[in-house]
């Protein structure tokens, strides 16, 4: 990609470039904001006054590339976290500078910055990035600041301090000393005092005077004074005035050009940037397309379900045995237009959402369902943040639910923290768009699908399934690690996806991958018991990839110990009647062989209940063979049920606790969807009867999932695979 790189003459946006030509871009333009002469910080505005501005600009110069420029003329007006479009906002005033830039240059696509650790930074300069349709690029992004500090100087960054403004740093001793000569007093003061090496909570700033990049000259500072603007005993505040400073030239150009504080600069590469905010196109399109209505497709035949109280899921599908369906565009809008209906009617919307699963019919059509997508779920809809979203193909029209099938996950309450990371860095894999890497609910966190993609350069690692699984367990335990927890000590549950072209060797290695990378690896001291494990099977997986993950992880809201719960009071428990209790004791057996149960401090339960064909048989053994008439699936899907009961009655849930209840079938013996459907209607039916507790309403309380197939191991092809998650928060 070609990219304009925001600079402020420090030593971070000078690596990021660096970095940006590390994974195969082409930084072609530099852009820069230039404080007021009268801003408020008047540190911060020092360094552009005489000199110091002239400096920014010899950077065209060194580098041979045009310089972007605009003063700010906005303020700091929208002090959230996360920024909403304000006027008269200094952001605005980074909109305008970009703007031009991709005027002058179309070619541009992405955007380059040295934020490393401040979501504030961060979140502004991909806002301006989406509004504009640029790619952010952060490649500084979470990286060990010490290990960054190292590699700067390592590769040639030569910078000094210009600023001083912490503990241990003193503008007397360490103004205008290169990093070099201040990297093990700065590790001391970090082991001593706790500050950033690289500077990001202030207390130092950087004039960068080479770097590799520099391929015409390097700047060479001959006069400068300190001017001291706070003498504290603790932490004194200082800055470096440059004076005068003079290009030297490299061994390849010309002779030196000397600059001096009232020589007047050269402006062949230099744009100033004055014009008004005017809104682009990207921006209008984003702001004018509304979300399709679903008038068009009265004629298709939607179902829905409902499962849980305040934290209920809420799927979509189409019931279509004909296959009938007009493509995955009209299916979409009808189905996220009737959720978007039924959040209404509970009297909630997008922004309640916590996940969505959107189940396509074919990933060749990825593109398409994605502009569908985006055009019902928007960041300004969901303005406390998008939700997290898995998408994977499944054998919808072989199973007779049409092209598309949508899961969301929903909240009564608006409270969640969500992480939206859209810029590329070498973090983890960048959401760019109205989808999220992870959301928090109470002490759950439900994280997007994992990849096995290399997050610099978001492509799919070589190296097959293994090599992919290994680099996705990375990439969740980077985002894990944003919200202070582990898959290796906070797993509740994890869903592998495979895809359905995995021979079955390569099946074995992917499970021998997962043990040997992450079982083998689980502390469980705090949680008492392994997570659950389910391998699922689908056609295809973004991207072409071969493996992706899903972790559920518990993050206590004390960080310290698992939380246990009290019974509450009043809420009706769950109980199997005699009868029920009858029915299922000629299997008792089989609970132990096909049940894996996770349970956390009695608040949180995962569950997965495995019915492969062995144990199918012995369930209709009365049968000379297993056929998968209606009456067998019955009996198979009563058993389901009984074993969903039982997990709730012996661990005390109740059937509100329900979060998520999916029962996965595998297509492979050509059961439709509606006919599996039924039989599990019939059996919460029947359960229902002779159980208060349980409000059916006509609503089913599950998801109906057609598969290429399921298991607990990777090697197992169920019949019937249940997934539960329950929980007291």
């Amino acid at each position: 990609m070609e990219v304009v790189a925001l600079v402020s003459g420090g030593k971070d946006s000078c690596f990021a470039m660096m970095r940006c030509l590390d994974y195969g871009h082409k930084v072609v333009a530099l852009a820069n904001l230039i404080p007021l002469d009268d801003a408020v910080d008047e540190l911060d505005s020092y360094m552009y006054q005489t000199v110091g501005h002239q400096i920014v600009v010899s950077y065209a110069k060194c580098m041979g590339l045009p310089l972007f420029r605009r003063r700010i003329r906005g303020s700091t007006r929208d002090q959230g976290l996360k920024y909403n479009v304000t006027a008269g906002d200094e952001v605005e005033d980074m909109f305008a500078l970009l703007s031009e830039v991709k005027r002058q240059i179309p070619s541009i696509s992405a955007v380059s910055s040295g934020a490393i650790a401040s979501d504030y930074q961060r979140l502004r300069v991909e806002s301006v990035c989406s509004r504009l349709g640029l790619v952010s690029l952060a490649y500084l992004w979470k990286q060990d600041q010490t290990l960054l500090l190292e590699e700067m100087m390592r590769r040639g960054i030569v910078a000094i301090t210009v600023k001083v403004a912490a503990m241990g740093l003193k503008p007397s001793s360490h103004l205008g000393k290169e990093l070099a000569e201040l990297k093990c007093h700065l590790l001391q003061m970090n082991e001593s005092y706790g500050i950033n090496v690289c500077g990001e909570g202030g207390e130092y700033e950087t004039l960068t005077l080479d770097c590799p990049l520099f391929r015409n000259a390097r700047i060479i500072l001959d006069d400068s004074e300190v001017i001291l603007h706070s003498a504290d005993s603790i932490a004194s505040v200082g800055i470096l005035h440059p004076l005068a400073f003079h290009l030297e030239h490299k061994p390849d150009s010309s002779d030196r050009i000397r600059v001096s504080a009232d020589s007047q600069e050269s402006s062949s590469l230099l744009y100033e940037v004055d014009e008004g905010i005017a809104h682009t196109d990207v921006e209008e399109k984003q702001t004018l397309s509304p979300a399709p209505t679903v008038d068009a497709y009265t004629n298709i035949d939607l179902c829905i379900s409902k499962t849980g109280k305040n934290l209920l899921s809420i799927g979509c599908w189409i019931q279509d045995p004909s296959n009938a369906s007009e493509g995955l565009k009209e299916d979409l809008v009808a189905v996220l237009s009737r959720i978007d209906n039924q959040l209404k009617e509970e009297g909630l919307g997008w922004v309640n959402v916590l996940y969505v699963h959107l189940y396509i019919s074919s990933m060749k059509e990825f593109g398409l369902a994605n502009e569908v997508y985006v055009s019902f779920i928007t960041e300004k809809k969901c303005y406390l943040g998008v939700p997290s979203r898995s998408t994977i193909e499944l054998p919808l029209v072989q199973a007779g639910l049409g092209k598309a099938y949508v899961e969301v996950l929903v909240s009564n309450e608006l409270v969640k923290r969500v992480l939206h990371v859209q810029s590329i860095s070498c973090w983890a894999p960048s959401c760019i768009g109205p989808y999220s890497q992870a959301t928090l609910y109470g002490e759950i966190l439900y994280m997007a699908g994992q990849l096995g993609l290399d997050p610099p350069t978001m492509k799919l690692c070589p190296g097959g399934p293994m090599a992919e699984l290994e680099l996705a367990l990375q990439n969740s335990e980077a985002v894990a690690s944003a919200f202070s927890c582990s898959i290796y000590y906070s797993a509740i549950h994890f869903l592998v996806y495979c895809s359905s072209h995995l021979t079955s060797d390569e099946r074995e290695e992917v499970e021998q991958t997962l043990q040997s990378s992450y079982i083998t690896r689980l502390d469980c001291s705090k949680t008492g018991s392994y997570p659950t494990v389910l391998y699922v099977f689908a056609p295809d997986l973004p991207k072409g990839a071969l493996v992706e993950i899903k972790p559920i992880l518990y993050v206590p809201t004390n960080n310290d110990e698992v939380a246990t719960r009290e019974m509450e009071s009043g809420v009706p428990q769950p109980a199997l009647s005699k009868a029920w209790s009858d029915w299922g004791a000629q299997y008792s057996d089989l609970h132990d062989s096909c049940c894996q149960i996770h349970i956390i401090g009695g608040r949180i339960c995962s569950a997965v209940v495995s019915i492969t064909s062995e144990i199918a048989s012995k369930i209709c053994s009365t049968a000379k063979q297993l056929d998968y008439s209606e009456e067998h699936l019955k009996v198979l899907a009563r058993f389901c049920v009984f074993q969903l009961a039982k997990i709730l009655v012996d661990n005390k849930f109740s059937w509100d606790s329900i979060k998520m209840l999916r029962f996965y079938y595998s297509v492979e013996h050509s059961v439709a969807a509606d006919v599996m459907s039924h039989a599990f209607s019939v059996a919460f039916t029947v359960l229902a009867e002779n159980n208060s507790s349980l409000q059916i309403d006509g609503v089913p309380p599950y998801n109906i999932v057609p598969v290429s197939g399921s298991g607990r191991s990777a090697c197992m092809n169920d019949i019937l695979t249940f997934e539960l998650l329950a929980s007291i928060v």
